[in-house]
């Protein structure tokens, strides 16, 4: 399928693609019935004459839910209940609160079927897909559920001078943190990011995306089971450009993923308020595939890297380069595994990739692959949409021959489309890795171990997967996550992750002797005094 547009695959090879998945009997209708919406929706802070909102099912384009869209007032109710309630759930003892999240996590395992479901409803992600966002809050939960006490416990730490002086680091919760989550991985983004801010004593008023908010309210229902206090997570649901400054302005910590363009404006309007933001934005990742990579499992882990959740994961990869010595045979081994994936969106195991969700997504993708073709790039695999399977789906697609002017080269696509380019050396491979100026997640594929590690540690990027693809290093949840350059500030998980939503306060107990003169010298022998004792505890290796 050498220089065929994606129009003219579709019209000259309508058998051809992608197999479709078996369909199954269970449909989106059944497994989120308007009781169930009802029920959620009781979640959301709305007080006034609901307004609301409709989102769509992305695997059948039909009606999903209704939901009340919250106002700016209803924002300022909600930060008001949240703040009422975080004074008592700060005073209760960290373990008292880790608890909590210990039994969110087994009520989640218990339960994962239901938010399954309606992770494949909001987002149309195949069902595979949906259990990585269970397998990652509740590997969170159970780490910040062991391991907050340690993060958070009183420190000690050398005083201004040993023995005299008691110095202690505390760490005081930041109040209520705004939470801004996207569409995307609704469970994960929304709670995942959520649960070290509650251990860590704060309040949360999250504003999910409204098409996926019925994962982000069963999720709260669920936690407050676990024990959560109702009013320490307040939701709130509307337009972004309304209701994201609004969250913004009432936060004493603003928590962000999202597109790079917006969470530029998130920082400036934290910044103008002197509040801390995290930010988890853009990429555009690159996976190398070494000269001595093991190239089938490398042509496995292209398909996890570019196609899980159909592209439509912040860290997927959507720049493929491979050492020209093995590009062609890789070249084939992935393609071969792409052109097999299964599409579909059945309510169960079966499929390998979903749809996109929806319109907006589907003509991005379309737009990057077909002006790359037009311009010369050559479809390897995939290329099309497939409207016989659902309206947003889209072939797994691999481009090669792609060149900077085209914009699927610079633009994070979004969807599931990759683009091969060759390298000779290592430095090469480096260098355009890291010729873009996000800084997410990349991936280094090689038979020696150290060597990756090598390489890996020349890249510009927040996570480095060697011999997989993203969820060895998102995995490492006692391990930072996040971004560099456009790809945003801050990290999410390990210290970092529950750090960021505490104040650092010093206790600083002097005991026997003031700094000050004392004892009869004046400030002339004071300053003497002083500086015999810098010096001597330089020599005693005082840190």
């Amino acid at each position: 399928m050498s220089d065929l547009t994606a129009d003219a695959v579709a019209t000259e090879h309508p058998g051809a693609g992608n197999p479709a998945a078996p369909g199954g009997a269970r449909t989106v209708a059944a497994a989120v019935p308007p009781s169930l919406v009802a029920r959620l929706a009781a979640g959301v802070t709305a007080t006034g004459e609901p307004d609301l909102v409709e989102t769509v099912a992305p695997l059948t384009g039909e009606r999903l839910a209704s939901l009340p869209r919250s106002t700016p007032a209803d924002v300022e109710v909600a930060f008001q209940l949240a703040r009422r309630a975080q004074g008592a759930w700060a005073a209760l003892p960290v373990r008292r609160r880790a608890a909590v999240l210990l039994r969110f996590h087994d009520l989640l395992l218990k339960r994962q079927d239901e938010v399954l479901d309606l992770i494949q409803a909001e987002t149309g992600k195949a069902r595979p897909h949906a259990f990585e966002e269970v397998l990652a809050v509740a590997m969170a939960a159970r780490h910040y559920g062991r391991a907050a006490h340690g993060y958070l416990k009183d420190k000690r730490r050398g005083g201004a001078l040993p023995v005299l002086t008691h110095a202690v680091e505390a760490r005081r919760p930041k109040g209520v943190v705004g939470h801004i989550s996207p569409w995307n991985y609704p469970l994960e983004l929304s709670i995942g990011d959520a649960l070290p801010a509650f251990v860590a004593g704060n309040a949360v008023v999250n504003k999910p995306d409204t098409q996926t908010a019925l994962t982000a309210l069963w999720a709260r229902e669920l936690l407050v089971e676990a024990g959560l206090p109702a009013d320490l997570w307040q939701i709130v649901i509307g337009d972004g450009p309304v209701i994201g400054p609004a969250v913004v302005e009432h936060a004493d910590y603003v928590s962000f993923t999202g597109s790079t363009r917006t969470g530029r404006d998130v920082a400036q309007r934290a910044a103008a308020r002197l509040v801390g933001a995290s930010l988890e934005l853009g990429g555009k990742n690159a996976m190398l595939v070494l000269a001595d990579a093991d190239l089938d499992a490398a042509a496995a882990g292209a398909v996890r890297a570019c196609f899980s959740s159909a592209g439509q994961l912040c860290i997927s990869i959507e720049r493929l380069l491979v050492h020209r010595s093995v590009a062609d045979e890789f070249l084939e081994r992935f393609a071969a595994r792409t052109r097999a994936l299964r599409l579909g969106g059945g309510l169960a195991y079966g499929a390998d990739m979903g749809s996109l969700v929806s319109v907006r997504q589907l003509e991005t993708t379309t737009r990057h692959v077909e002006e790359a073709v037009k311009a010369g790039a050559t479809v390897v695999a995939g290329g099309r949409a497939r409207p016989d399977l659902g309206p947003f789906f889209f072939e797994p697609t691999i481009l090669d021959g792609v060149t900077p002017d085209m914009a699927v080269c610079a633009e994070e696509t979004f969807g599931p489309v990759v683009s091969v380019y060759r390298f000779d050396t290592d430095e090469e491979a480096v260098a355009a890795a890291n010729s873009t100026p996000y800084g997410l997640n990349s991936s280094v594929w090689t038979r020696n171990p150290r060597r990756g590690r090598t390489v890996a540690a020349r890249l510009r990027t927040g996570t480095v997967n060697v011999n997989e693809a993203y969820a060895a290093a998102y995995g490492s949840v006692a391990s930072p996550m996040g971004g560099m350059g456009d790809s945003g500030l801050g990290r999410r998980h390990g210290a970092e992750g529950i750090l960021r939503f505490t104040e650092a306060q010093t206790i600083a107990t002097q005991r026997l002797l003031p700094i000050a003169p004392s004892f009869g010298l004046d400030d002339k022998q004071f300053a003497a005094v002083m500086t015999g004792g810098l010096r001597a505890l330089k020599a005693l290796r005082f840190k």
